[in-house]
């Protein structure tokens, strides 16, 4: 027992430094607030909330939105005015292209349309050279881009751009507002 005692009094007291741990972890909460409260405060001061005005890219995007919407309402202002006209293009375009050492086909049926009511009769007079065109652009298309949505996108957009190419030539107004495609099967 005595050995007992003897280690008792040599071994030093330690004394529990709550209060410096309890000191530490207040600072660090009150300095991790206090970085929120100044992150929020400059997202804020950013994005125009804090200044009552809109910051500078707030201002170009408000200004594209502005445009957007006078040229929606130009258009339906147009599209009230007239009446939309559909203008088939004949009969379907069939057209081959190798994918893999295979022979594919394409086959698209298309439509146009025009808010001018006289404009049917002299696109179908220019429409073996529409034709013409398109075939020449679907020919030379692979089967990566016309399997895909945007591939088809991309299609449409370029065929309706021919299209209002030929007609500015040969008429000197592009007259056509939209295709559509009103079938398309690939083999």
């Amino acid at each position: 027992m005595a050995i007992d005692d003897q280690i008792d009094d040599e071994a030093p007291e330690v004394k529990p430094k709550k209060k410096s741990n309890l000191l530490v972890i207040i600072l660090s909460v009150v300095t991790i607030l206090l970085l929120i409260v100044v992150s929020v405060g400059v997202t804020l001061f950013v994005t125009g909330a804090l200044s009552g005005g809109a910051s500078g890219t707030e201002q170009v995007a408000s200004e594209d939105v502005a445009d957007k919407k006078e040229k929606k309402k130009a258009k339906e202002k147009h599209a009230e005015k007239a009446k939309p006209h559909y203008v088939e293009l004949g009969d379907p375009l069939i057209v081959n292209f190798v994918e893999n050492n295979q022979i594919r086909y394409l086959q698209v049926k298309m439509e146009v349309m025009t808010y001018d009511e006289t404009m049917p009769d002299k696109i179908k007079e220019h429409l073996p050279l529409i034709r013409n065109n398109l075939l020449m652009m679907l020919s030379d298309l692979d089967y990566e881009t016309i399997s895909s949505f945007t591939g088809k996108q991309k299609i449409r957009d370029e065929a309706l751009a021919e299209i209002q190419s030929i007609m500015r030539d040969q008429l000197g107004d592009k007259i056509v507002e939209e295709l559509y495609f009103t079938s398309f099967v690939m083999q």
